[in-house]
């Protein structure tokens, strides 16, 4: 009783073969190809073969897609997870609103969410872990430090790029913005801050995490008129969430 094994392909389903890797889906042609091969192959039904040439391609070009997106996300917790600590009493996390985040509907609205909480709440972390979520759904994010935005923004003004590099932030459906407050606001960074708000806003949703309650931002900015607009854009209630992050300290929980 004979087996199917490379050398047994007819000149068709290598034909075949050929044709499909030309159209540009070699995963689905390797899974073909193993069906080609497979002695047992014709136990499964045509739907389930088709489902699996098509499934394999979908889900090689989604991991294609979604390694891009991390690598361009620069987040500091590549591998967060909005796992089952989130539950945890001792942490005060309002997990509702957490799962509701999770959907990430409000990225598609352009809604904003500001996250402010003592150190070491384990705010960067579910931020990141919310931007995965993000990225699975093929959404384009970046994470990114008050300060180093600042400074990006300044080279960028400085090289006469402003305009490219604004273009850049307006263009992603989510801006992670972290530790605001930690950073120094003087009248250009001020006038940098704003445009990258005003640039996003009602567009584009961006989050801000930190430290500091909001009360508090707008000593942050040497400009009051830049500070009123700035937060304007952040804190409406009526376009940005927020959440609180009160709890045990995740870096000595066990």
């Amino acid at each position: 009783m004979s087996t199917k094994d490379e050398n047994l392909l007819s000149v068709e389903e290598q034909i075949l073969l050929t044709r499909l890797k030309s159209f540009r889906v070699p995963e689905m042609a390797k899974t073909l190809e193993a069906q080609l091969k497979d002695p047992n192959a014709d136990l499964d039904t045509f739907m389930e073969r088709i489902t699996a040439l098509i499934d394999s391609e979908w889900q090689a070009r989604s991991d294609k897609r979604f390694n891009r997106l991390m690598k361009e996300a620069h987040l500091r917790y590549p591998t967060a997870d909005l796992d089952e600590t989130i539950y945890r009493p001792e942490r005060q996390l309002d997990t509702q609103t957490i799962e509701r985040l999770s959907t990430c509907h409000w990225i598609d609205e352009g809604k904003n969410l500001i996250v402010t909480g003592s150190s070491a709440s384990g705010k960067t972390y579910l931020i990141n872990a919310l931007c995965i979520t993000a990225m699975r759904q093929s959404k384009h994010v970046r994470y990114i430090k008050a300060n180093t935005l600042m400074s990006e923004m300044e080279q960028a003004r400085i090289k006469s790029a402003n305009l490219d590099y604004l273009n850049k932030l307006t263009r992603l459906d989510l801006l992670v913005i972290d530790d605001f407050g930690l950073m120094d606001l003087d009248l250009d960074k001020c006038r940098d801050l704003f445009e990258v708000l005003d640039s996003r806003d009602g567009r584009r949703s961006t989050v801000v995490i930190s430290q500091f309650p909001v009360s508090s931002w707008f000593d942050m900015f040497s400009d009051n008129t830049y500070a009123d607009a700035c937060l304007t854009r952040i804190t409406d209630k009526h376009h940005t969430y927020r959440l609180e992050m009160n709890g045990v300290n995740m870096r000595e929980a066990d």
